[in-house]
């Protein structure tokens, strides 16, 4: 398998940051720096978890299954993806992640407009200082405009 912190061409991208906490690895390719805000790219890598039903305030996510199968419920309907697919779930719109194989898989998620990067460098820095919690989590999510259902 090709090293995932690889472009697609196989070069070290120009701009690539790694965000781990809660066993989570987010690869952020892109973001609002580079492009003006206009969006951000992140790319989740194995093991991955469920995402919960949520609602983005400020964003919308297109994501893109680029290794094993994953389910992206948007609004009442289940997207079920394989490799090479992609879905899109537009701000204000329930959404949620599950992958088939649990833990398995890659998925590239396009950010508009950027922001959202925030969120996941707050939880970043939570762990880091040993306090991400519930309270922690809350926090992120009102000031990044996330409501959980």
């Amino acid at each position: 398998m090709a090293d995932p912190l690889t472009s697609l061409h196989g070069a070290a991208p120009a701009f690539r940051e790694v965000l781990t906490f809660a066993g989570l690895t987010l690869v952020v390719h892109v973001d609002g720096s580079t492009t003006g805000g206009a969006f951000s790219v992140i790319e989740e890598l194995p093991p991955l978890s469920d995402t919960p039903l949520h609602v983005h305030e400020n964003e919308d996510e297109y994501f893109h299954a680029v290794e094993g199968e994953h389910v992206i419920r948007i609004g009442d309907r289940e997207h079920r993806l394989a490799a090479g697919e992609s879905a899109f779930a537009p701000r204000g719109t329930p959404h949620a992640q599950r992958r088939v194989t649990p833990g398995e898989g890659r998925v590239l998620v396009v950010i508009s407009p950027a922001g959202l990067e925030g969120f996941f460098r707050r939880l970043a820095a939570a762990e880091a200082r040993g306090s991400l919690d519930g309270e922690a989590r809350e926090a992120a999510s009102r000031e990044y405009g996330i409501t959980w259902l």
